[in-house]
């Protein structure tokens, strides 16, 4: 009875954000659905990228797309922000500065 019996075939890979990613994420995220341009979110994790969606509506393409590609690790980086057209808008091998333009949307100017 404690024996446990591996389910026969190739084992699925897939690509997904850690911990540290997804809070940096989802940081940006909940700070642009309080400034009212964001309102829902979707995920997706393949074999080959991860990636987070974010919508202005529900039933609309995504506004941006962040998706992590580990096979462009050595190359470009694995990470990449990905516009509403599909047109890669920055990519880098570290998260905060893809998440860059985002954070600008942010910024309003003070008097």
């Amino acid at each position: 009875m404690g024996i446990v019996t591996p389910f026969p075939g190739p084992a699925l890979v897939q690509v997904v954000f850690d911990r540290g990613e997804l809070q940096k994420i989802l940081d940006v995220y909940g700070r642009m659905v309080a400034a009212g341009h964001w309102r829902d979110y979707a995920m997706n994790f393949g074999r080959d990228a991860a990636s987070f969606a974010c919508f202005r509506r529900t039933a609309e393409r995504p506004e941006y797309r962040i998706e992590k590609r580990p096979a462009l690790r050595l190359r470009q980086g694995e990470w990449a922000l990905i516009g509403e057209a599909g047109a890669v808008l920055k990519r880098g091998h570290e998260l905060g500065p893809v998440l860059a333009p985002l954070e600008r949307k942010l910024m309003k100017l003070v008097d």
